[in-house]
């Protein structure tokens, strides 16, 4: 009992109910018709008889063409039977004139239904009336015949629409069942697979359209897990191998071990590649929570100028080869994240100083409308025009080295896991701003976050 069968069902009845309506209407307008039809014919009668009696020459020949189908008869004022046609010559009125000029009767001519028509002629010695009959015999078999006609037809007419509209719904949902096979035949491993589109721009073709955006969507989004699984793993091996290794050296040569300088240094590898695990599930946590709508952050006022120079200030420690350029940093204060902020702005900056040459430029400017905008850019090979979407997505490297800059006391592999400028945008679209890279005036890239005005300063205003 699926579409198919409802629709036919529904057809069935709505086509039921009006063809029963219209035959009920038929039948009656017949009906109605036909019965004026021999009231024209009896008045008509009637009325000859009474201008013949009213013109002075007394009744006229009351003859009928068929004995049994009508019949005329003229009554005085006592309502008495003065003449009538041959075959009611010896009865008495057959109709009561009082009651009306129009009356429908059973006779003893063959015990039919008659419509009587009673006419008043007034002659020189008193008012006569007229009475004309004929049969509804014909009426009644007209009815029948179109009644029987109609319950025979009906049924068979309402067969015809079952089957046809059975065979149109059931041709028009054939591509939703070779889509539903299609989708039922498509796995996991198969996403690949696309449901046939049917002709035509109707409902299902649209249904076609869609799912198959849809399998496109989980096509990609099985891709992205497979990269980001594949990348996380690739990230976390590293580290952990490091580990490992001068684990299993200072294993195997615990005499080394009483050197403070071997010590030192081994502490300080692993607790390097401690903190690179440690910042990479940090990140892997957070753009979690970003896929889950979980981000939150926690507003309140911030000098971000104060953000900037921070983050310039340990850029000049960590990398002393750079110059770090401040000249466009301005005061702008607005309700953010603190936290979330540094984070956007440390990250911009490491990925500025990953790839410059010699100068990284940051500057800050609040513009008339209320939006704050804050540039990072740096003089090294820029981002292709055609990877400027792509370079905020997860474990994107457009570097194929992967190369990772380190300094004295620096944070070494603190950049290159490819998931810094995709929390980036993640943490800025918290804000409801929006981050975005094009060429720079140094020669390389320039990475600029536009964040929106501050909300209660549109309300104070």
């Amino acid at each position: 009992m699926g579409v198919r069968f409802w629709s036919t069902v529904a057809a069935v009845l709505v086509v039921a109910v009006g063809l029963f309506a219209g035959a009920v209407a038929l039948i009656t307008l017949l009906r109605a018709e036909l019965t004026d039809d021999v009231r024209q014919t009896v008045k008509t009668r009637a009325e000859q008889v009474a201008a013949v009696i009213e013109s002075g020459h007394g009744v006229p020949s009351l003859t009928v063409s068929e004995q049994n189908d009508q019949f005329v008869q003229v009554l005085d004022e006592r309502r008495d039977v003065i003449a009538g046609s041959p075959n009611v010559k010896d009865l008495p009125a057959l109709a009561d004139p009082r009651r009306g000029s129009e009356s429908t009767l059973t006779t003893p001519l063959d015990e039919d239904r008659f419509l009587v028509v009673a006419v008043t002629a007034e002659a020189p010695g008193g008012n006569r009336t007229v009475l004309v009959g004929q049969t509804l015999v014909a009426v009644d078999e007209a009815t029948r015949i179109v009644t029987r006609l109609l319950v025979t037809g009906l049924p068979l007419l309402m067969l015809v629409v079952a089957g046809a509209t059975w065979m149109a719904v059931g041709r028009a949902l054939s591509p939703v069942a070779a889509i539903g096979s299609e989708v039922e035949a498509i796995s996991a491993a198969e996403l690949h697979r696309r449901v046939p589109l049917p002709p035509g721009r109707d409902e299902i073709a649209r249904l076609a359209a869609t799912m198959n955006r849809m399998l496109d969507r989980l096509e990609r989004a099985q891709s992205a897990q497979r990269r980001f699984v594949s990348d996380a793993s690739h990230e976390l091996r590293s580290p952990v191998a490091s580990i490992r290794q001068h684990v299993e050296v200072a294993l195997a040569h615990p005499d080394r071990l009483t050197d403070r300088a071997t010590n030192e240094r081994l502490a300080r590898t692993v607790l390097g590649e401690d903190l690179r695990i440690q910042r990479l599930v940090d990140d892997l946590l957070l753009l979690a929570r970003a896929d889950e709508d979980a981000l939150r952050p926690r507003m309140r006022p911030v000098d971000l100028d104060d953000l900037v120079l921070d983050e310039v200030r340990r850029l000049r420690r960590e990398a002393p080869g750079l110059r770090i350029g401040t000249v466009g940093v301005s005061a702008a204060r607005r309700r953010v994240d603190p936290r979330g902020l540094s984070r956007v702005v440390r990250n911009l900056g490491d990925n500025a100083a990953r790839h410059a040459r010699t100068e990284v430029a940051f500057d800050l400017v609040e513009l008339p409308d209320g939006r704050v905008v804050l540039g990072v850019e740096d003089d090294g090979p820029g981002v292709p025009e055609a990877d400027r979407e792509r370079v905020f997505e997860r474990f994107v490297r457009l570097d194929e080295a992967r190369s990772r800059w380190t300094a004295e006391g620096g944070d070494a592999g603190a950049a290159g896991s490819g998931l810094g400028l995709a929390i980036v945008a993640e943490l800025v679209a918290a804000h409801g701003g929006t981050a975005t890279v094009a060429d720079g005036r140094l020669g390389g890239a320039r990475f600029e976050v536009v964040l929106p005005p501050d909300p209660a300063a549109r309300d104070r205003s």
